[in-house]
């Protein structure tokens, strides 16, 4: 598998997963241990885009295009 999509397949679970932390707890929670799980599903979620995009960006750099054919009269 190419480098690219492997990220973006670890930057989608990675949000994935960040939302699934940060939405299945309620908000105000004064327990100190679902609090910190829900402020650790916000930064996975935001790590998981910006993996994502960078994986994005890798596959877009990395894509085979064809070589340019110049042709020259002379």
């Amino acid at each position: 598998m190419k480098t690219g999509m492997l990220l973006i397949i670890i930057g989608l679970i990675m949000f994935s997963v960040g939302l699934v932390l940060f939405y299945s707890i309620e908000l105000g929670q004064t327990d100190p241990v679902l609090r910190f799980a829900k402020n650790v599903g916000t930064f996975v979620g935001l790590i998981g885009m910006g993996v994502a995009l960078a994986g994005i960006l890798l596959y877009l750099i990395k894509k085979n295009e064809p070589p340019i054919k110049e042709y020259y009269d002379i």
